[in-house]
């Protein structure tokens, strides 16, 4: 069989994270019309992450030690619990999925400031795309989508911000090589997630749908495993800004899909918004941007 050209890998691997990471936000919103929020969530990383972890020991891979368990747990509950639960549990109070994806785009502003936290030191530059995202997120904020529920409003506010610390922590932690740090984070965030939704007492209405059964299939194949291991070869092949550069397209794709499949209403102040925060998030790769191939980044 012969070997794919590199470029078409290159091609398929963008396509995943711009189009599959874009659409997760729409298909979400399909899920939660079928599922409780927080069962979604679980059961799509409790599967994404058992799939990888059986993969992953089939071929021999080691299991994660107490520590990096500790430190799944840890990272998924940032992560995942935390990150994509407050995304689920948003979207099912109706924020729009649109404007769920420009919320989560701040992830690279919330990392430069829990950066500090550790002893990075931002340049000017990153300040500038700091306080243009404060603009972007509280412009956002203003409009017609959010000002009907400030709890989604804020859960919205807080996905991107765990998401971050757990990407800045995860730096100094043990974890796992490879693929199974991804694999254990799942299987500890899922399980976090459904222990919340045992928690806050969510049932089930009814049997899902076909359309919400679609939903949980798509978000764990190709949302979880798919896109996921698209970055990872990306991570390894591009230079780390394009690799990244999901987080001001994803935003661009849920938008345009929401308002042509779910009829969601995208006003000016929200366009806008998504104009100053797309900047905001382009000042932080500038200077990855202006590497030299093979110049290592520090």
């Amino acid at each position: 069989m012969p070997a794919i050209p590199e470029r078409l890998l290159l091609l398929g691997a963008f396509a995943a994270l711009y189009l599959i990471w874009g659409s997760t936000y729409l298909v979400i919103r399909i899920g939660v019309a079928s599922w409780p929020p927080l069962l979604l969530a679980g059961v799509r990383f409790l599967l994404a992450g058992g799939l990888l972890y059986a993969w992953l020991r089939w071929r021999g891979s080691q299991p994660p030690t107490a520590p990096q368990w500790r430190s799944a747990a840890l990272l998924g509950g940032l992560l995942l619990a935390c990150g994509n639960g407050g995304v689920t549990v948003a979207e099912s109070m109706g924020a729009a999925s649109g404007v769920a994806a420009l919320m989560v785009a701040t992830v690279p502003l919330f990392t430069l400031l829990f950066g500090l936290l550790w002893g990075q030191r931002n340049s000017r530059l990153d300040w500038a795309a700091i306080f243009l995202g404060l603009l972007g997120i509280g412009l956002l904020n203003s409009g017609a989508s959010l000002q009907a529920s400030p709890l989604a409003a804020l859960l919205l506010l807080m996905a991107p911000a765990g998401w971050a610390l757990g990407s800045v922590w995860g730096r100094y932690l043990s974890v796992p090589t490879g693929v199974m740090a991804s694999a254990s984070q799942m299987l500890a965030g899922g399980a976090i997630l459904l222990l919340a939704s045992l928690l806050s007492d969510e049932r089930m209405q009814q049997w899902p749908d076909a359309a919400g059964w679609a939903a949980l299939a798509y978000l764990t194949l190709f949302g979880s495993i798919i896109a996921f291991s698209a970055y990872l070869y990306l991570l390894k092949t591009v230079r780390p800004a394009a690799a990244t550069s999901y987080a001001y397209v994803n935003p661009v794709v849920a938008v345009l899909l929401g308002v042509a499949f779910a009829d969601e209403h995208f006003g000016a102040t929200e366009a806008v918004a998504m104009l100053v925060i797309v900047a905001a998030v382009l000042l932080t790769a500038l200077p990855l941007w202006r590497l030299r191939p093979g110049k290592p980044v520090r």
